[in-house]
């Protein structure tokens, strides 16, 4: 199946695109009534679809969730305003990666490149040839990557990087402290250490058992899109900011099915079932257990928290009561 072909739009959702500088047109307004109307239905049947701050209580244990927005936004700072005295009353702070794990991984990436890019073999103008490669070279300049650097990428990982408006890019998306980073570094002045939600080298490695062929698809897909990555992430931020996160999953996957043929319902799934569903399991796992007890404040991606699969649903399976809370920063 051609799984990467539906990469693009979940990478903009998942991991976020920053800098408010940006700005573009929102693609669900753009849509008709009946096809906004069906996509807003859509969400509004999945498990708690709106909100970013969520308290799961369970006996003597009260989790309190954020659903993140990894590079900085237009509210970051009052969204972390808003956050000081939760951090500050929690007993333990997990993130998808903890300060302590984000300096080994830092480590251990500047004495093993070969978890981001090729080392041995083919580099991309090889596995590409000579027409797909300008275009890409092309493309990840416009993101600040020289080709020397970009022609040595995984594929997966030039995926990624497409991932990111051109816009986003030259303003500072990859540089500036998002939210995960600027709640970790409070904590850490707070006096708690922060905790990791999942092994450390898990979102580098998620997605390296797929083929290289189907990552190199991935890419030449990418470069015959005839949607405007700007206006993808435009459209995602503004829903994010306006809470909508089943929304915006839903858009994801409409706009990764749209002209993906027979097999792009099994393909989308598949990618969910490996970059969302398997880790919610295994973080409700975590906070269910009696590792996790007391006071716990939980910040991760906002995508993760949506669905029946969602982290919400899952906690509330495991005997938690889920009750949303205002935010609004």
């Amino acid at each position: 199946m051609k799984l990467f072909k539906y990469l693009l739009p979940c990478l903009l959702l998942l991991p976020g695109v920053a800098a408010a500088r940006c700005n573009g047109t929102d693609l669900i307004d753009a849509m008709t009534a009946p096809e906004r109307a069906a996509l807003q239905d859509a969400a509004a049947d999945i498990p708690f679809p709106e909100g970013l701050l969520w308290q799961a209580e369970r006996g003597d244990t009260r989790i309190t969730l954020f659903g993140t927005y990894h590079f900085e936004h237009a509210q970051t700072q009052a969204h972390l305003a808003a956050l000081e005295p939760l951090i500050e009353a929690a007993d333990a702070v997990y993130l998808e990666m903890s300060k302590a794990d984000e300096k080994r991984l830092q480590r251990q990436l500047a004495t093993d490149p070969s978890m981001m890019f090729i080392t041995e073999g083919p580099t991309l103008p090889d596995l590409l040839g000579e027409k797909d490669w300008a275009a890409l070279a092309d493309e990840l300049s416009k993101r600040g990557f020289p080709s020397f650097m970009a022609a040595k990428f995984k594929p997966i990982w030039a995926s990624m990087m497409l991932g990111i408006g051109p816009c986003e890019a030259r303003s500072g998306a990859m540089e500036a402290p998002g939210i995960d980073t600027l709640i970790g570094d409070h904590a850490t002045q707070a006096g708690h250490e922060t905790r990791s939600l999942e092994d450390a080298g898990t979102t580098l490695t998620l997605l390296d058992d797929f083929p290289q062929e189907e990552q190199l698809e991935a890419i030449r897909l990418f470069l015959d899109w005839d949607s405007d990555p700007d206006d993808v992430a435009y459209t995602l931020r503004q829903r994010y900011l306006a809470q909508e996160t089943a929304l915006i999953w839903e858009y994801s996957r409409l706009i990764s099915l749209q002209g993906g043929g027979p097999e792009a319902a099994a393909s989308f799934e598949q990618f969910e079932q490996v970059l969302l569903i398997d880790r919610n399991i295994a973080w409700a796992d975590l906070l269910a257990s009696d590792a996790v007890q007391g006071n716990v404040l939980v910040a991760a991606g906002a995508a993760h928290l949506p669905g029946t699969s969602g982290v919400l649903n899952l906690l509330a399976q495991r005997g938690f009561a889920i009750t949303r809370l205002p935010f609004q920063p």
